[in-house]
């Protein structure tokens, strides 16, 4: 994928094309990390690059059902408070036993149905405003699919933005190098794919 998303015909071709630049960053994040540097929180932060891909990907199947449901709101979920609030907690942090290529395979497969949910929906729906989530406006019945997506855009966009600091962290390497690593474009005198020679 190029390092900017292609010209676009329409709306849902924008976000389409928007959402799978912000989700394939990700990739370039974590492009040549070991298990245990995905794990790491080499920053003032907390957040490892493992654990930030985790809520990434939570972050996207929890709007994205809500997408899925519209105009309705999704199945409640009727477990304790304190199963519910111990599972988002730990959709931040990379376990020891999880692996960073395991986490990324869960993301692929979220980025799938986001990008199926943007081809298909209906982009007007109504997507009901929870009720009791203090971040969550209280004068607002509903927002459309189509905020959702913006949404989604803001939310892997800031989120990649932390990455970019926790990689460069672990190892001083940078987007544009990452991508160029990962894509295995030819080096250049001002630009050097990470884990190449640079060209003088």
């Amino acid at each position: 994928m190029p390092a900017m998303p292609p010209p676009v015909a329409d709306e849902r071709a924008g976000f389409k094309e928007y959402v799978a630049a912000q989700q394939y960053a990700f990739r370039a994040i974590a492009f040549g990390l070991t298990d245990e540097q995905a794990r790491s929180t080499p920053s003032v932060s907390a957040l490892s690059i493992g654990g930030l891909i985790k809520h990434v990907t939570s972050c996207q199947k929890g709007w994205m059902e809500r997408v899925a449901s519209a105009p309705q709101l999704p199945a409640a979920d009727d477990r304790p408070m304190e199963e519910v609030q111990a599972e988002y907690t730990e959709q931040f942090v990379m376990r020891e036993d999880e692996t960073l290529a395991g986490i990324l395979a869960a993301f692929d497969e979220q980025n799938a149905e986001t990008i199926r949910l943007i081809e298909t929906a209906d982009l007007a729906a109504a997507v009901p405003v929870p009720q009791g989530v203090p971040w969550f406006p209280k004068d607002v019945a509903a927002w459309s699919v189509r905020w959702v997506i913006f949404h989604m855009i803001e939310e892997l966009a800031r989120h990649a933005g932390q990455g970019d600091i926790i990689r460069e962290s672990i190892d001083g390497a940078t987007l544009y190098e990452l991508l160029a690593g990962l894509e295995d474009w030819e080096p250049t005198p001002w630009l050097t794919p990470w884990g190449k020679e640079a060209v003088s």
